[in-house]
């Protein structure tokens, strides 16, 4: 991609190859203005990428499945592979070649779920799971899933805030925008910038 700005993303739908990296729906992006895209910067894999794909895998690899209308920024991480075959529980933590194959522990599939944002230079530990609408801040480390709608931040990532009232969150998990028609969505579109939830509820439920 050549004349990178900042004001110009990359959709993952249109860009991505890996079959390991599901992406749903034709949304979401990542700030790729600093590097060398989605798939060759931002996720790290131990065994599945287009070199390792050719290679007996160690077990079961992991995938990274991201929703719909997810914003990544700027030069995350996203490691994914399990434990990268270093055994915390043995006397060496070192990768032999010889025990490779135990060596491994997967760790389960990575989620980005719909509508979240994860800011700049974050990294994501193998099988975290984002929730919906949550946002992770910049520079932060995940290594715990991240409830729907919470901020967190820091290394390792905490709860900073919640964005809503649990009651409020509540409403919008039931909504299950992020799962609507393109129609229907586009007709909900106004009503999600802003903060009045009964008119979103009153909406929907008018659609179905």
């Amino acid at each position: 991609m050549t004349d990178k700005h900042w004001s110009k993303t990359e959709l993952l739908h249109q860009t991505v190859t890996n079959p390991n990296i599901l992406v749903k729906g034709t949304h979401s992006y990542y700030s790729h203005c600093w590097d060398e895209g989605f798939e060759r910067s931002v996720v790290r894999y131990l065994h599945g990428d287009a070199v390792s794909q050719q290679w007996q895998p160690l077990g079961k690899v992991d995938q990274l499945r991201i929703g719909d209308y997810v914003c990544i920024a700027a030069e995350v991480v996203i490691l994914m592979g399990g434990n990268h075959t270093h055994r915390i529980d043995w006397l060496s933590l070192y990768a032999f070649m010889e025990s490779i194959q135990a060596a491994y522990q997967p760790k389960g599939d990575t989620y980005l779920g719909d509508g979240c944002w994860i800011g700049m230079r974050a990294m994501l530990m193998p099988g975290v799971k984002i929730g919906e609408g949550a946002i992770v801040a910049a520079g932060s480390v995940v290594t715990a899933d991240v409830e729907p709608y919470a901020i967190v931040g820091g290394n390792p990532a905490r709860i900073i805030k919640r964005r809503f009232t649990p009651e409020t969150i509540a409403r919008l998990l039931r909504l299950q925008i992020y799962d609507l028609p393109a129609e229907a969505f586009a007709g909900i579109q106004p009503l999600l910038t802003n903060d009045d939830i009964a008119a979103l509820e009153q909406a929907i439920a008018m659609m179905r």
